[in-house]
């Protein structure tokens, strides 16, 4: 994300084979690299933020809870799902991963600045233990006070599982009463798969959150 072309910007979830993507659109926009951002240690969401934190000399932001994954990122899922996944990926022979050089906190209530953008971090465990959503305010033409990138803790009428290695379900219910539940209708959510929504639509439409209220 960044404010405009030759901006500053942030990188959030690079995942598999995500390095030539990010180069890309980099050079196109003429962009600078301000900071790495991961929402949680699932592969998907971070298995080239290392790499993208190198190339290009960014800081590397992280939950304390889920730091280990960025070298050990099949440590958050089971035996047989590792096994199944190399076999997928062709990952007989793992790359080796190692930490970037700067790996910083992103830890709830923490403020991260990139050029004029400045993002909050909420702490939402219950996916992993070290999960987190990012918000930013936004001044755009649309009726919105704030985006929020939430991973894979929020979705379009769902939330994130529960039942991999680190999850913890009542963690997850807890988090969405005091992350979720107290935020503006009008902040709009983009998850880190499928379709964007909103506070206010989650809050009367998703079943999850229904229950709580």
């Amino acid at each position: 994300m960044a404010a405009s072309p030759g901006s500053p910007c942030a990188i959030i979830d690079p995942g598999m084979d995500s390095l030539d993507g990010v180069k890309a659109v980099v050079e196109k926009h003429n962009l600078t690299v301000g900071a790495v951002m991961v929402t949680h240690g699932h592969f998907d969401h971070m298995w080239q933020a290392a790499d993208v934190a190198r190339e290009f000399d960014a800081p590397l932001w992280i939950h304390p809870a889920d730091r280990h994954l960025l070298t050990d990122p099949l440590a958050a899922i089971s035996g047989p799902s590792a096994a199944m996944l190399r076999q997928q990926f062709g990952l007989d022979d793992m790359p080796e991963f190692t930490e970037p050089a700067d790996v910083r906190d992103a830890v709830d209530g923490a403020t991260i600045e990139v050029g004029s953008l400045t993002f909050t971090v909420d702490h939402t465990p219950g996916h992993t233990p070290g999960t987190v959503a990012y918000r930013i305010d936004y001044d755009g033409p649309e009726p919105v006070s704030q985006l929020m990138f939430s991973g894979d803790f929020l979705f379009y009428g769902s939330i994130g599982r529960t039942d991999l290695t680190g999850g913890d379900h009542s963690e997850m219910l807890e988090s969405l009463r005091t992350k979720v539940l107290t935020l503006p209708d009008d902040i709009v959510v983009l998850p880190g798969h499928g379709q964007q929504t909103s506070i206010g639509r989650e809050k009367v439409t998703n079943p999850y959150l229904t229950e709580l209220s």
